[in-house]
C-alpha cells in the first residue's frame, strides 16, 4: 500500500479524502472547488527530504535553529511565513 502524502478536508461539507500523490490531492481540490464552490484545504503528511531541507535553509519556519544562513535559499529574518 502506498504511503499517504496528503489529506484534503472541506470544512463546508465535511468531505475528507486521503491521497498517496500530491498531484491527485491538488486535482481533487480543484475539482471540488469547481463543482461545489467550496474551498477545501489540505494537510501534507510528508515532504521529500530535499523539499524539507530547502524550506529549512530558506528559513521559512522562522525559527533560527532551523535556518542555514550560508545557503543561497536563505530568505533572511523577514521570512517568518509560519508565524
Amino acid at each position: 500500500m502506498a504511503e499517504k502524502r496528503a489529506t484534503v478536508t472541506c470544512p463546508e461539507c465535511g468531505q475528507r479524502e486521503t491521497f498517496d500523490k500530491l498531484a491527485r490531492a491538488r486535482a481533487f481540490i480543484e475539482t471540488h472547488r469547481s463543482e461545489t464552490g467550496h474551498e477545501a484545504t489540505w494537510e501534507l503528511h510528508r515532504l521529500s527530504p530535499g523539499v524539507e531541507r530547502a524550506g529549512d535553509d530558506a528559513g521559512v519556519c522562522g525559527r533560527p535553529e532551523c535556518t542555514t544562513e550560508d545557503s543561497p535559499l536563505y530568505l533572511g529574518d523577514d521570512a517568518n511565513v509560519c508565524d
